[in-house]
């Protein structure tokens, strides 16, 4: 299932009892999140207490159970978030061999949706395979092809109430490439200086979007990876000086470390071979325990961005680079 189908089976009303978000790309999993906990808590009179939010590493077989057997709270419906946060060991492997039992549960439960969510699933294992009928494997991985960014821009346009003029989302997506977040971003601001209600060219996409393809942002992974701080700080000092945008920054770095991660993980993603072995050399510096927590610190990152973390947006994407290089 994809994205798109999803909005349209809940818009017709139809609720799975579980969904399993699947796929690196950050962005389409929590906008299925987001749907979904939108369309299952909108009777709730008290949310908070009808959504748990649990990561694997820290819950059992029976934790987990209990929360999704639990009546609502003055509603129909209970929404529990499971997180894969790829941690492995006794406690999650027992989880997981209980999962499709608890499938068939809640497939008999109509008082609570399970949804878990994780970035790499083996498609091979029994608890991946639990997630059919009436279950649902969501697809959440960034469109590679220019046909599908440009599909996922026009979409997104009419999210924003955009108008797009002809070739604009092609100019967009060869600007962008497949970094879902900041094809968002950069969409708004190309909307803000067409004006209100006006339609968005390639002149204005041409005027106001960022080029990942001209940064040297590459220069930045590569020096962070390779453990060279000080450069890296040079670098990311540089892109931002030249115009760079902070969210095109953190998103070339959160897909670096998730390359990273994958490497590590004996799952290497399909590049070239010239690229795979320079990737493997900086993955050597990094335990799988360390990306994931390099991985979080990109999140608090963003929340910097956005304006909600305690540092100015510089200087947490300062700190964010020490720490990612040290």
């Amino acid at each position: 299932m994809t994205f798109a189908e999803l909005e349209a089976e809940l818009a017709a009303g139809r609720l799975r009892p579980a969904y399993l978000l699947a796929g690196e790309e950050a962005l389409l999993r929590d906008d299925a999140l987001c749907a979904l906990r939108r369309f299952v808590l909108s009777g709730s009179a008290l949310p908070d207490f009808n959504f748990d939010r649990i990561e694997i590493a820290q819950t059992t077989a029976g934790a987990l159970r209990d929360a999704v057997l639990a009546l609502p709270v003055l509603a129909e419906r209970r929404l529990v978030w499971l997180i894969d946060t790829g941690a492995r060991g006794a406690e999650v492997g027992k989880l997981l061999d209980a999962l499709p039992e608890l499938l068939c549960a809640l497939a008999e439960n109509a008082t609570a949706v399970l949804v878990v969510s994780s970035e790499r699933v083996d498609r091979r294992e029994r608890w991946v395979k639990a997630f059919a009928e009436p279950a649902v494997v969501l697809e959440c991985e960034a469109p590679r092809k220019a046909r599908e960014l440009v599909t996922f821009i026009q979409n997104e346009a009419r999210r924003q109430a955009v108008e797009l003029g002809p070739g604009a989302a092609e100019l967009l997506a060869e600007r962008v490439g497949p970094a879902l977040l900041v094809l968002r971003q950069e969409l708004a601001k190309v909307a803000l200086l067409a004006g209100p209600c006006a339609r968005v060219t390639r002149a204005h996409v041409a005027a106001a979007a960022c080029d990942l393809a001209e940064e040297p942002i590459w220069d930045l992974t590569d020096a962070i990876g390779e453990g060279r701080m000080a450069e890296a700080l040079a670098v990311l000092l540089r892109l931002l000086a030249q115009g760079a945008a902070a969210p095109a920054v953190l998103g070339a770095l959160a897909s670096h470390l998730r390359k990273l991660l994958r490497v590590r993980a004996g799952a290497p993603p399909p590049l070239p071979t010239f690229v795979l072995r320079k990737l493997e050399g900086q993955a050597r510096r990094y335990s799988e325990a360390r990306l994931q927590t390099s991985l979080r610190a990109v999140g608090d990152a963003d929340l910097a961005l956005k304006g909600l973390g305690q540092l100015p947006p510089v200087t947490a994407l300062e700190h964010l680079v020490i720490g990612l290089a040290g």
